[in-house]
This record gives C-alpha cells, structure tokens and sequence, in this order.
C-alpha cells in the first residue's frame, strides 16, 4: 500500500480498531500497520477481522483479529486481556464499529397526510429497538471501548483516540434519523472526551467521512442494475466535487490525526472528508 503522508512515530505502537471487518475500518487498518504499527482488529465477524490481519501479516505488517461485541462490557475486557498478550498495551484506539439499520429508517424523505395509515414505514412507525440498537452502536459502541482501551493510555507519551463521526452529524440526512442523531452524538463526546483527558496526555479528534459507496450501503445508491437510484443522484447534485470518497482517501486524515509529531496539539477536532457536501448550501 502507498501512503499518502510518511508518518514515523506510529512504528510498534498498539493500535485497536474496532469495527475492522468492514471495508473502511479495513484500509484505515492496513494502512495503520503499513506506518509501522501493531494492529488488533476488532470486528463481530471473527472471519473477516482475521481475513484482513493475515492480509496485513503477509505483507509483512503486525496484526490479529480478535471476536468483539463494542457493546458488551465483557466481550471488549477479554479482547483487552489477549490483545495485551498478544500486542502489549494499547496506544492508540480508532472507534470505527457503527452502522445503521432498516428497522431505524423512514421509507420516505417527507412525512405527508394520510402515511400513518398508507403501507409505508413513516416516522410513526419507526422501530423502538431498532432506533435503540443504532444508536447504541454508534454511541455506546464508541464510549464503552474507550472506557475499556483508554486505561492504558493514561500518562503515556503518544496515545490518542480517533472516533468516527459522519457529514449528517452536521446537517442530518432525510430517512435515518437515528443514524444521523448518534453521530451528532460521537461528534459532541468527541469533543468532551478531548476536554476529559486533556491532562493526561490522551488526544481525542473524530474524522466525519461523507459519502462512500460500500457494501453497506450500496441498497440506497444503486439500482439492481447498476444505475444510481435518486438518492446518489442528488447526493452528487449536493456534493461539490460531484463523485462519492474512495476508501483511499480517509487515510492521510487517520494518520495525520493519529500522529504525534504531526498532530500534537489538535484535539476535539472533526473534520470533515466530504468532497465539499457539507460546506454547499446548494445555491
């Protein structure tokens, strides 16, 4: 992999990145190991997260996949005790598990008389444990792994959190309002989160990816054969780079954010990787 900056200060540092089986957290993890780090990829599908660290260790990196549920307590304890078996203590974490689910979104953009009785999910008919569950990965899945991994961290040199927000935590999107609300929320504890540990030597800044086009949301972009629904049409309309982000490009923010020697007095920043879409007011 070529980086886009040549960071020195990551080599045999420990870095967690929960969420590492998707196709973001991945390259952000390969790309972690390429600068020279040692790198636990947490992901609930074991095989995925284990795909990608051997992926990494045929490369010639450092990295396991461990088994993890961000949102039970338990689960993240017993990965913290192998990982520190396995790697040493834990510098650096990246709270990348998060998501949306159907069950938390509105078939339609606007809400108009007659839906609470028409065949359509409006806002009525929203799923309480669906909102719940998104929410609560988003939100808890970002505060319980630091509660767990940040313990390491405390008084030592270089470490840091990188959270990870969205564009719609600045201007919510149409249909997922659960989604859009806990990534205000990882916004906002990015921020108290950077007040918190201020003195203890532990940065903490967020990165706010907007539009990528991936497996998890490829049912909203594009039509079954191929051709982009409307939503990707006005998406684009809105972006004013005109084209969905490459995996690629989260990477130079992440390790920029994550070193020490380029970054040490940035904390509780979230910075936007948008193409523009978040600054356009679309006149």
């Amino acid at each position: 992999m070529k980086l886009p900056l040549q960071i020195n200060d990551l080599k045999d540092k420990v870095v967690v990145v929960t969420g590492a089986g998707g196709v973001l957290c991945s390259m952000m993890a390969k790309a972690i190991a390429e600068a020279g780090a040692k790198v636990a990829l947490l992901d609930m599908n074991l095989a995925k997260a284990t795909e990608y660290a051997e992926e990494i260790n045929a490369a010639g990196g450092v990295a396991r996949g461990y088994e993890v549920n961000v949102l039970k307590k338990d689960s993240l304890a017993k990965a913290h005790e192998d990982i520190v078996r396995d790697l040493g203590k834990v510098d650096i974490l990246v709270n990348g598990a998060g998501g949306n689910n159907p069950k938390a979104t509105t078939d339609k953009e606007y809400f108009e008389d007659g839906d609470i009785d028409a065949e359509t999910k409006s806002f009525f008919d929203l799923d309480e444990a669906g909102v719940g569950f998104v929410f609560n990965l988003n939100y808890l899945g970002t505060l319980l792994p630091t509660q767990e991994f940040a313990k390491d961290m405390i008084g030592r040199k270089g470490c840091s959190i990188l959270n990870i927000s969205s564009m719609n935590a600045f201007t919510p999107l149409t249909k997922i309002p659960a989604y859009s609300g806990a990534k205000a929320a990882v916004s906002n504890f990015t921020k108290w989160l950077a007040v918190h540990f201020s003195k203890v030597g532990i940065r903490v800044n967020a990165i706010a990816p907007g539009f990528f086009s991936t497996a998890q949301n490829k049912a909203l972009l594009w039509n079954e054969d191929g051709t982009p629904t409307a939503r990707t049409g006005k998406i684009l309309a809105a972006t004013p780079m005109d084209r969905f982000g490459e995996p690629e490009e989260l990477l130079g923010a992440t390790l920029f954010l994550l070193s020490e020697e380029a970054a040490s007095f940035i904390t509780g920043v979230v910075l936007p990787i948008d193409g523009g879409f978040s600054s356009y007011s679309g006149v």
